[in-house]
This record gives C-alpha cells, sequence and structure tokens, in this order.
C-alpha cells in the first residue's frame, strides 16, 4: 500500500512539474511573439502548487520571469517548502 501511495505521488509530481515547466517556456515564447501571455499570477499558483521545480528550471532554462523580485523569491521558497514536504511524507509515510 505504501509503495503504491509513493509510486503515485511521484508520477503526480513528476507530469505536474512538467506542465508547469512547459507554461514557463510557453510563456517565454508568447513574450517573445508579442503575443497572449499567461498571468504572473497564474504561473505563481503553478509553482505554488507543487510545481516549484518545473517552475525553478523554467526560470533557469528559459530565462523567464529571472528579473522580477517576486519571483526570484518566491519559486525557491516554493520549491524549498515543497522539497522539505515530500522529505517528511518520504519519512513518515
Amino acid at each position: 500500500m505504501k509503495d503504491n501511495l509513493v509510486i503515485g505521488f511521484i508520477i503526480i509530481f513528476v507530469v505536474y512539474n512538467t506542465i508547469t515547466f512547459l507554461v514557463y517556456g510557453y510563456d517565454k515564447r508568447c513574450a517573445i511573439k508579442n503575443k497572449r501571455r499567461v498571468s504572473e499570477k497564474q504561473l505563481i499558483t503553478m509553482a505554488f502548487c507543487f510545481g516549484g521545480l518545473g517552475g525553478f528550471l523554467g526560470m533557469q532554462i528559459f530565462r523567464h520571469k529571472t528579473k522580477h523580485l517576486k519571483f526570484q523569491i518566491l519559486i525557491p521558497v516554493f520549491l524549498l517548502i515543497q522539497i522539505i514536504i515530500s522529505v517528511i511524507l518520504a519519512i513518515y509515510v
């Protein structure tokens, strides 16, 4: 039972972070082409809802939102909190 929970969590984590990463890339592409953008609120919300790794990697790889102070602070904080939660769950579940 525990193994299924862990595997399910890992799958959801990887899929959701991949989606978050791709949305950051999509928004960067839209910014370059002057097209309709993804809102900053949505990007931050995706990172907050356990997409911190995808958001952080999206910022670094696409060089997107790296000069915005709220992204510089919030995304790494979300990622750190999510790592701590994941470790606690791995130990105690």
